[in-house]
């Protein structure tokens, strides 16, 4: 990967519609060259995927949370499996740190938010979960 790699996935990270055409102006290429880039970052599985980024709070969802969850040992593969098949789970990481799991939760309001916190201690080998509310995003490289 060189600069213009670096460039193109700053500008498709900030614009994922971004057209070709004017990425090759902001980066002084032609448009065929970062057709062809993009097209090989596919497929080295650089980029992985384009999203879309909504407000949660627009489509209903008041409580967005982070939530570590700690588990017995030899319960780990057991927990990681139930918690990457519950729906209310948009984001798991297994984690070297304080939590074994990160998990980002939306909630459509503190009802919803302690029904997915309970099911989550109900899952058997769970030992421990710490929620955080967000309150305000300080930051957020798109």
């Amino acid at each position: 990967m060189d600069r213009i790699d670096f460039d193109i996935i700053g500008l498709l990270s900030k614009n994922s519609r971004m057209p070709f055409v004017e990425i090759g102006k902001k980066l002084n290429v032609s448009e065929s060259t970062i057709r062809k880039r993009v097209a090989t970052l596919k497929n080295e599985g650089t980029i992985k995927k384009y999203s879309l980024v909504v407000d949660s709070s627009k489509i209903g969802f008041q409580n967005v949370a982070l939530i570590g969850v700690d588990a017995a040992a030899d319960k780990y593969l057991d927990v990681a499996n139930k918690i990457k098949r519950m729906a209310d789970v948009r984001y798991a990481a297994s984690t070297a740190g304080d939590h074994m799991f990160m998990l980002e939760v939306w909630a459509k309001d503190n009802d919803e938010l302690r029904n997915i916190s309970e099911r989550l201690k109900s899952i058997d080998g769970v030992t421990r979960i710490c929620p955080a509310i967000i309150k305000d995003i300080l930051k957020e490289s798109l």
